[in-house]
């Protein structure tokens, strides 16, 4: 009786996986012999995945402390609390700010790095300023600012970075 009923069981879970639709007939003549073809087909058709050439080129590892655009925006941003800092991915994102408890107005500034070369054209900064009703701090109007302060932390990151890296070859 056991044996039956070990012997249906297994019945009904290949029934089970065949009507899945797991095992599918495959035309031979659509899919080339060779391991890295049919590959290359998967990829294709979206059915697989690629490292790319990961595997064959050397890098060049930059940590944090030896990246002078990093430290000198940690640096420059030292005076307002961070919610983001993700190196690996090249941005900080600070938190809401606001210096004068008597204003509310706030700031907010988002930096990301494109590149880890001194030029202004490898920094993107965008500054968003909210603007809050005095009588209540959930009325608040957020934009997007297109100010001095852009080109003025702009400017201070980038001559901060180029100093450390004066300090580093100097080393």
């Amino acid at each position: 009786m056991i044996k039956i009923s070990y012997f249906l069981i297994i019945l009904g879970f290949s029934a089970l996986l065949q009507s899945c639709g797991i095992y599918k007939k495959v035309d031979v003549r659509e899919r080339p012999v060779v391991g890295m073809e049919r590959a290359k087909q998967n990829i294709e058709q979206g059915r697989g995945i690629s490292l790319g050439n990961v595997m064959k080129r050397s890098t060049s590892y930059e940590f944090s402390t030896s990246n002078p655009m990093w430290r000198s925006t940690l640096e420059v941003l030292d005076f307002i609390p961070l919610s983001t800092v993700d190196y690996s991915g090249g941005l900080i994102i600070s938190d809401w700010y606001n210096d004068d408890p008597n204003n509310n107005d706030y700031i907010k500034i988002t930096v990301r790095f494109l590149s880890n070369e001194i030029q202004a054209t490898n920094l993107s900064i965008i500054v968003h300023k909210k603007k809050c009703d005095k009588n209540s701090l959930n009325n608040c109007l957020i934009s997007k600012e297109n100010s001095v302060i852009i080109e003025e932390l702009r400017r201070t990151i980038l001559s901060k970075a180029a100093e450390l890296e004066k300090q580093a070859n100097n080393k």
